[in-house]
């Protein structure tokens, strides 16, 4: 795999074209004289059917559709993992997360955490000379060294691990220890008001970007939302107010975008900002009115099909992204890193990473395709479930959860997942049949 790394890398230096330099040149010509700023909004089960420029039609989110008219709008693009620790390690470090050993969901009584050894895209830009902070949910390990702060995040505010692993859980009441919230290393609070997440975190990260701006030194904001993962919350204004209590919760992430793109707007660095929103996985269909929607894809969080690891993902960056633009090319969180690392000309982490740069497809440069023959590696328990290459995915024999034709819960009460349904090898058209 290394090696048809290194060639794939070899190859696509050696195939930039005319129109890829001035589209290059264009994106690092930034008014401040500094390279871009970066902006990174992650929700937490959020399904790639959820927002109303993907399809939904219960309830509208005017805030992301304005992003993507504003910008690029990807239809495949894909998360390594569908559980919350091993897709955010990968975002962060351009590695399929089974190269990082970390599986699945990091929680209270974890041992584990991100190595400090492996290069955060937090700690890329931070040795570019960028101010960095995270505001939200972190789950690469609660211990102080594995913390945001040890993991090039200059501030960190939010939760070490899911919002779920409480006193309150329904499912097993009590069973957790008290959910801190916390600032830098510090806990702030014990099983805090979640009513208030949504927004404690982006008053943090507008703040955060009027002060960076002011001073004039680029910046990464990592906005990490806590939600629509369950329990699932609204403030007051929101909570109520939409046709379901989930869509209360997705109509405050949305007001939330706006809030962040409206301060990039007030200070003048909207045009010198790449933003990208994206999920971590796909919904937990298992809570019914509390989950998400995949839009017609096929199950949902904690499976490799389609929606588990197909998620909604919009880039705006107006000096050099094409407006109003469609992009059906496959992409994954692992290109993030590289993709960046070559926009601001930082370099390549100093272990093997797994990602490759798509800034070509990123600027719209004419004939740019996906950056990678092959993606997915989507591993469940040390077995290799699936692949994709272009149109084609391939499942191989595994076993996996589902409702099979069951409704979800009610109220945030799951309903009882069918664990060890067969799938038997299979090639899929996705073209034909996403």
């Amino acid at each position: 795999m290394r090696c048809a790394l290194a060639l794939g890398l070899l190859l696509a230096a050696g195939c930039t074209t005319p129109g890829g330099e001035r589209a290059r040149e264009e994106a690092l010509r930034c008014d401040t004289g500094q390279p871009p700023n970066v902006v990174v909004i992650f929700a937490d089960d959020l399904g790639w059917g959820d927002l109303s420029c993907y399809g939904e039609t219960r309830w509208r989110t005017p805030h992301l559709d304005a992003l993507a008219e504003e910008g690029t709008r990807f239809t495949r693009f894909y998360v390594s993992q569908p559980v919350c620790s091993a897709s955010r390690a990968s975002l962060l470090t351009g590695c399929y997360a089974n190269r990082l050993s970390i599986a699945g969901a990091l929680g209270p009584g974890s041992k584990r955490g991100l190595h400090p050894d492996e290069t955060t895209l937090g700690e890329l830009l931070q040795a570019r000379g960028y101010a960095t902070a995270l505001f939200g949910k972190w789950h690469l390990g609660h211990h102080p060294e594995s913390l945001p702060t040890r993991h090039g995040f200059d501030e960190w505010f939010g939760l070490p691990y899911s919002n779920d692993m409480w006193r309150f859980h329904p499912e097993s009441p009590g069973a957790w220890a008290p959910l801190p919230l916390m600032l830098g290393d510090t806990v702030l609070d014990l099983d805090p008001d979640q009513t208030t997440l949504t927004r404690s975190v982006t008053e943090r990260a507008v703040e955060f970007v009027e002060r960076e701006a002011s001073e004039g030194r680029p910046f990464f904001l990592y906005l990490a939302h806590p939600m629509p993962h369950v329990p699932i919350f609204a403030s007051l204004g929101f909570a109520g107010e939409g046709p379901t209590a989930y869509a209360d919760t997705v109509r405050e992430l949305d007001w939330s975008v706006g809030e962040v793109l409206a301060a990039l707007d007030r200070t003048g660095v909207a045009d010198d900002t790449v933003v990208l929103f994206t999920s971590d996985n796909g919904p937990w269909l298992s809570y019914g009115d509390h989950a998400g929607g995949t839009g017609g894809l096929r199950e949902g969080k904690g499976t490799t099909f389609e929606g588990g690891v197909r998620v909604p993902a919009l880039l705006r960056y107006p000096r050099a992204v094409p407006a109003g633009r469609v992009v059906d090319e496959p992409l994954m969180t692992i290109d993030v890193l590289p993709t960046l690392a070559e926009l601001v000309e930082a370099p390549l982490p100093r272990l093997p990473i797994d990602g490759a740069s798509a800034l070509d497809l990123w600027l719209g440069v004419e004939g740019a395709g996906s950056p990678q023959e092959l993606y997915g590696l989507w591993y469940h328990a040390g077995d290799l479930e699936a692949v994709l290459s272009g149109r084609w995915k391939l499942h191989l024999p595994h076993r996996y959860r589902s409702l099979g034709e069951r409704a979800g819960g009610l109220g945030g009460i799951p309903s009882r997942y069918d664990y060890g349904v067969d799938q038997p090898l299979a090639l899929y058209d996705l073209q034909a049949d996403p």
